[in-house]
Formats: C-alpha cells, structure tokens, sequence
C-alpha cells in the first residue's frame, strides 16, 4: 500500500487530501483500489499516535530547538511593518525527520562511543549523520554536499555545524573514520531494530547483486568484470551481499570481487552471521543461485536449516510428478503446491504451480519460438537460393547466434547441417522438432521447485517463507534507485566500502520509517512522505525597528493541510522558532 495525493475543490476552494491505495490485479489490468481516506486524527488517534512516535525515536527527535523564553531581558521594539522580509530559506522538514531517525536508531550515540574525540572542529558523528541523513533524504555526491547541499537544508542549525565547516576533504575523512565500525555498527542496529519494532531473526534472506564503477577503479582489486545486474558489463564492478531479515529489515552485508559467483559465497556469509550474531536455530533463505551439492551437503552437516530455490534442470526430473493431479494443495487462488520427499528422507522437494506464471512464460515461450522460426525460415529460403556453395562453418556460427539470442527455446529442434551434392550450396538444414519439447512445454510453464530440509513445516509455511525472498531483492531495488549506490564514482577500495556502508545506513533509517508509518496507518511509501515533508521549510523574519536595529527571528513555516496530516499520524510536532547563533542576532 502506498500514499495517493488528491485535490478537491470544495466551497470555491481546493482541498488536499491523502489516499491509501493498494494495486490489485484483475484478470490482466492492475487498477488502484482505494484503501482509505486519511484526514486528522481525533484527540484519542493523536494520543496513539503520540505514543508510537515517543516509542520509535524516545522523544530523541525534539532537540532543544526552541528559543527559551526569558522574561527579565523582555523588550518592546517598534517595528517598521513595510520592511519585514524572509531570509535564509532552508528545507527542514524531511532533514528533521532524517536526523529523527538516525537518533532514533541511536547511531549517534555508536559513532560517538566508537570514534574517539580528536583535534577536529566538526565531530565525526554529527558528519556520518550529514551523509546518511542526506543520502536518504537527496542522495548525491560528498562533492555536491559540500558545495551546495548541505547549505540548502537546516542541518547547520539541527547539527549546530557551520556551512564553512563542510567541505569535501572533511566529508571524505568522515568516511574513512566510519568504516572500521561496521561491523559493531551491524550488532548495534540488530539489537536496536529488534526493539523497535518486536523482530526476531530466526528467518534470514539473503541475496547478492553487483554495483558498476565509472572509471577505470585500477587502485581496487575487488572491481572486476563480471555477471552485471545492472546490464553495463562494459564497467568493472563489485558484488554486494545483503542479508535481511523478515520485511526486509537490514542485518548486515559484505562486498565481494565483481567476478565472484555467487554460488561460492554462501559458506562465507553464513560462517560471517553465526560469527557476529551467534550459531541459533535460523532458517535461511536463498534463490537458486546459490544452489550446489556442495553447500546443500555443508549445511545439513552444520545441522542448519534451509530453503532455496532449486535449479530448472531439477524441475525437469519432476515433469511426471507435475503432470499428476493428485496431492496437490491450493493455497492461493491461483497457487498449488505439492510436497515430493526424497527417498533417504534428507530434503524435501516443493513443487509449485502458479496460473499466472504460467501464461506470462507461456507467452515469453510463444515471443522466442516465433522469432527463432522465421529465423530458421529464413535461413533455410537463403540456402535453397543460393547459386554457389555456402561456407559450412560460416552457417554453423548463424545457427549458434540465433540459439543463443533465443535461449529459452534452444532445445526445441535438432538442427543438423547435412551435405547436399546436387544444389548449387553444397548443404541443406534439417529441422525437426524434439519429442520431449511438446511434453515439457505443455507441463513445466508456471512452474518452479523449491528444496529444504525443514520437515515440520506446512506447504503453506513453505510458500510462504520462500516468497519473504522478495525483500532481499526489494532492498536492492531501493539502494539502487532510492539511494543511488549506483554508479559508485569513488576509485579507493577503502572509500568504495564507506560509500556502502553509508547506503546500508540509510537503509536501515528508510526501513524505520517504512515500518513506522506502515504503523501508523500510512501504508508503505517513504519516499512520498519525504518528499512531502521536503516543502517545510526554516526561514528568518527580518524584522527591522524604528530604532535602526534589525531583530531576526529564527521559525519553521507552518504545515499545510496534507503536510499536517502526515506529521499528525506519524505523531511529530515540529519546532515553531530556532534558536539563533549568537552571531545573527546581533543588533544592528
């Protein structure tokens, strides 16, 4: 569910209002199906949602912002009304939620003890909140902070840190003094997570994906060329391993060679979690990239729990199973499973039928079957025209090209170069279709297998615990898009790690926010509500007196209707004045 915004005009007058809306599939149209409409809270709401505001951040996100009223120094000035003006407009609001949600997680307080207090003018970790604040908030380059980001927003005031105090060398060296943290960082965030929000971690999700460098990155020894998710295998790269628990709430991660496969770095995550987390009685989650004999054979001598995806080869050993109707269980409107033991008893084989699947590969099958036919066609009209011999090998590597660009029905023919004396080509192409296609085309569409070694478990259970795998690959989809760790820029091995790291920390501040307002009734979009808060600004009311002085007034623009809904239901009340460094406040 995700936040909708809508206007109404009522009265003369147009109304915003926030919408909770769901996508829901019918037949093959996804349409919008309106969830609830969401106004201001009654006094008894605002007193819910006062109390899980004060549970998540601990009152942590009012920082003493407010100008202390002193009654002894009260002064009557006279005010030239025609020359009030506004200076000094910053954005506030989705930088206080920000550092509302570093505090919360008390990151503040692990970089404080972790990092030892030196000759520095800005403290270390007022700086490795500026990056993970602004990375969520507008991720952009250290460079790019510096020079114009930082001095846009109200962290100067939040932070209590001077706009000439940020430069890139100092953001830079704030990374290079968070990096040696992470991993107490990781324990730090699994403890506090778990209290926030009741988590346990007996389920663990775990996925790999690559990131690509712009540069040639020739001083990293980790950036490589490999398997790119990210379709730029012209870029050297490196592979992140992210380990999520359920929800997709962060655990920890570790970054990889950019060629590493990653089937070979299962037995080093898993050996790396129970090292910092402790050996419990967890279940872990994998897609079939993960799968050999090999790490199957070293997690059941570990006595360790598992399911994972198995290997498309495997589902074709199963054909007759699927192709029999009984024993299958419905558990969703347009899902069945069925569970097949293994005959030594070790692992259980799940197979799964899925309707919708099954057209979507059905039609991806129909696409590549008629590109690969009109290929052949084609290939066979050019042979029989022919007046003089064709090269042999030459039409061998047009028969490899068209099977590799049309993969996924490359075992559908035999195809057979044979001599042929009496045409002018010398050759001719025999086509014929594989008795076995037409069977495995008509059973394994809409299907996939998983294996495990969890007896006590139900289909349903099974299913279920598979699909969380979603929110491994979800994070991905949010680091990369919402917090652009890609391209990575950096060309240091060492400033590689910390621009991750700062991604992984800004992740595990959107994931709070995601479950906070998903708490709060504010379904699951956290961008939308930054972006929203984003439009609250700070400003100064210069307000100049008949006396020759100018008295500045330090204040946070009041909410507009939706912006207030949103801060009503999350249960946050911002500051009304700011207090003003001694130096603006100087009379005139």
């Amino acid at each position: 569910m995700y936040l909708r915004r809508t206007r109404v005009r009522k009265n003369g007058k147009w109304h915003a209002y926030w919408l909770l809306v769901r996508s829901v599939r019918q037949g093959r149209r996804v349409r919008q199906e309106i969830v609830a409409r969401l106004g201001r809270l009654d006094a008894r709401g605002r007193r819910r949602a006062q109390s899980l505001a004060d549970r998540i951040t601990a009152r942590r996100c009012h920082p003493t912002l407010f100008e202390p009223p002193d009654r002894e120094a009260e002064e009557v000035a006279e005010v030239k009304l025609k020359g009030v003006k506004l200076d000094r407009s910053r954005r506030f609001g989705d930088v206080f939620l920000g550092l509302s949600l570093w505090r919360s997680l008390e990151l503040d307080e692990v970089f404080d003890r972790e990092i030892q207090d030196g000759r520095e003018e800005a403290p270390w970790s007022s700086l490795a909140a500026v990056l993970a604040v602004l990375r969520l908030c507008e991720p952009s380059s250290e460079l790019h902070v510096a020079e114009q980001l930082y001095r846009r927003t109200a962290l100067d005031d939040l932070l209590g840190i001077p706009v000439e105090k940020i430069n890139d060398d100092r953001l830079y060296r704030a990374l290079d003094a968070m990096l040696p943290h992470k991993e107490r960082v990781e324990v730090h965030l699994r403890k506090r997570l778990g209290e926030l929000f009741d988590l346990d971690y007996d389920l663990l999700l775990y996925d790999v994906t690559s990131t690509y460098f712009e540069g040639l990155a020739e001083g990293n020894e980790q950036a490589a060329r490999g398997y790119s998710r990210d379709h730029r295998p012209d870029c050297k790269q490196v592979c992140i391993a992210l380990v999520v628990a359920r929800g997709g709430v962060p655990l920890a991660y570790e970054v990889f060679d950019g060629n590493r496969v990653d089937v070979t770095t299962v037995k080093e995550i898993v050996e790396s979690m129970e090292r910092r987390f402790g050996a419990a009685d967890r279940v872990w989650v994998m897609d079939r990239g993960m799968v050999s004999e090999a790490n199957l054979a070293w997690l059941r001598e570990g006595k360790r729990r598992y399911l994972i995806g198995a290997a498309k080869s495997d589902l074709r050993r199963f054909a007759p199973r699927i192709a029999e109707e009984r024993d299958w269980m419905r558990i969703r409107a347009d899902l069945e499973v069925k569970l097949c033991a293994t005959e030594e008893g070790s692992e259980t084989f799940i197979l799964c039928r899925s309707e919708q699947r099954r057209e979507k590969d059905l039609a991806i099958l129909d696409r590549f079957e008629k590109r690969l036919d009109e290929r052949l066609a084609s290939l066979q009209r050019r042979i029989e025209r022919a007046q003089r011999p064709l090269d042999r090998s030459t039409v061998d590597r047009q028969l490899g090209r068209m099977l590799a660009q049309c993969w996924r029905v490359s075992g559908k023919y035999d195809l057979l170069l044979e001599d042929a004396p009496d045409h002018p080509s010398g050759i001719c192409l025999a086509v014929s279709e594989r008795a076995e296609w037409k069977i495995s085309r008509e059973t394994l569409p809409g299907c996939y297998l998983l294996r495990t070694n969890i007896a006590d478990w139900s289909h349903e259970e099974l299913w279920r615990t598979y699909i969380q795998l979603t929110e491994a690959e979800s994070a991905f989809r949010i680091q990369k898009s919402e917090l652009s760790i890609r391209p990575i820029w950096h060309q240091r091995a060492d400033r590689v790690k910390a621009h991750i790291f700062v991604c992984f920390l800004a992740y595990a501040m959107w994931k709070t926010l995601e479950l906070w307002q998903s708490r709060a009734g504010l379904g699951n979009s956290p961008r939308t509500v930054l972006d929203e808060l984003r439009e609250i600004h700070s400003a100064d009311v210069v307000l100049p007196t008949t006396d020759g002085r100018e008295v500045r007034v330090r204040c946070v623009v009041k909410p507009n209707e939706s912006q207030a809904t949103l801060l009503d239901r999350l249960g946050i009340q911002l500051p009304r004045r700011l207090r003003l460094p001694a130096i603006a406040s100087t009379a005139m």
